[in-house]
């Protein structure tokens, strides 16, 4: 695959700070397919930790229960 090409199935604003540091080395340096595979495998696990972090957010805040004391109305 050429370094140089853009992938075309990915919208410009979806561009990672990985996947630039990926570009940066590609054009510096010949990088290897395992060193591409490792680099995508970073973003893949970064965005597993944000989800993870939302995802205890979440339980956490479901948890909370009710806060407040029930008033009966007449």
């Amino acid at each position: 695959m050429n370094q140089q090409t853009a992938e075309p199935s990915r919208p410009a604003a979806e561009t990672c700070l990985c996947r630039e540091i990926q570009r940066l080395i590609g054009a510096v340096f010949q990088v290897p397919d395992a060193t591409r595979q490792h680099l995508t495998n970073s973003r893949i696990e970064f965005l597993k930790a944000i989800r993870s972090l939302i995802d205890a957010r979440i339980s956490h805040l479901a948890q909370a229960g009710q806060k407040g004391a029930k008033v009966l109305v007449e």
